[in-house]
């Protein structure tokens, strides 16, 4: 029987020393916490997408890492004066499965409005760098139909239809947006294996900016985009803008330069028959100072391979 007490008590101990936050990794947890907390602002805010994991458990629904970026994006755009700290600086942080589970009262401002939720980050540390593995609040929290929750901008058709695009386009320290607008498709036919699609005043998208020193940007053949910001990529303090051109069975990604609307390259055309699912960092990456790397599809030998290339920007 003592024997056995002794061996309980071990277990308890080890079992309690296994939760234990280590000092420096909680120290380490409460720093990414508070870079995530601080960049909930509109400048600030298309910088969040490298703090999540590929996909997310967000507000309890299976989410990748850009469709997180993206509601973000949305928040400020319909609320571009919220604001979000925590509570007192307040964390209580355990370990969970390897897991830190870091629980705090968010204490937003929107709109004239004032409120505090239970709220909760799983963190995860990844060649020693934190991500977020879930973001939510407690469901036990007061006045989850708020507009600030994902629900609310998923049931808002209108504003999804008007995603804008959040970066400093032309270099001046200040957040700009840019969106785009499409043409209207008149008809849409399929002739063999492929879908001819006709537009009133032709198949044309026009990229705007919400400063209105850039002019706008004409891609022409285009009917069905989604944009993305490049980061700067040339090193002229301002971040470069994708615009994907999306066709039935390809995409094409564009690259400008947001300042003069200059392309920085060909545009990077992916067969999406062969090469299904390709992601952005897939096809396109800064590999050094003025430096990327992209890959495109390829026919060679009546095969359909991917191939990369180096290029150099001016």
């Amino acid at each position: 029987m003592k024997y056995l007490l002794i061996t309980f008590f071990l277990f308890v101990v080890l079992l309690v020393a296994c939760n234990e936050v280590n000092p420096k990794g909680e120290k380490e947890v409460r720093k990414f916490v508070k870079q995530w907390n601080e960049a909930h602002t509109l400048l600030k805010s298309p910088y969040l997408q490298r703090d999540y994991m590929d996909v997310v458990n967000y507000y309890g629904k299976e989410k990748t890492r850009t469709q997180v970026q993206q509601d973000k994006e949305l928040l400020f755009q319909q609320f571009p004066d919220y604001t979000q700290r925590i509570l007192n600086d307040e964390l209580v942080i355990t370990k969970e499965a390897g897991n830190y589970l870091v629980m705090f009262t968010k204490h937003v401002s929107y709109n004239g409005i004032e409120a505090d939720y239970p709220s909760y980050l799983s963190v995860i540390s990844k060649n020693s760098t934190f991500k977020i593995l879930r973001e939510g609040v407690a469901e036990n929290a007061k006045d989850l139909d708020a507009p600030i929750f994902p629900s609310a901008r998923e049931n808002n058709a209108s504003l999804s239809n008007e995603r804008q695009l959040f970066g400093d386009f032309n270099g001046d320290g200040l957040s700009d947006y840019a969106n785009v607008i499409s043409p209207e498709i008149s008809s849409a036919v399929k002739k063999g294996t492929q879908k001819v699609v006709a537009c009133k005043g032709g198949c044309n998208s026009v990229i705007t900016f919400s400063n209105k020193d850039l002019n706008d940007i004409i891609i022409k053949g285009a009917y069905r985009s989604q944009l993305e910001n490049l980061k700067d990529l040339n090193s002229d303090g301002a971040d470069e803008i994708g615009f994907w051109d999306i066709k039935p069975t390809s995409k094409s990604l564009y690259v400008f330069n947001a300042t003069n609307g200059t392309l920085l390259t060909e545009p990077i055309v992916i067969n999406t028959t062969v090469h299904k699912n390709l992601k952005l960092i897939d096809v396109f990456k800064k590999s050094g100072p003025n430096k990327i790397t992209v890959t495109h599809s390829a026919q060679v030998n009546e095969k359909w391979v991917l191939k990369s290339q180096v290029i150099l920007l001016d």
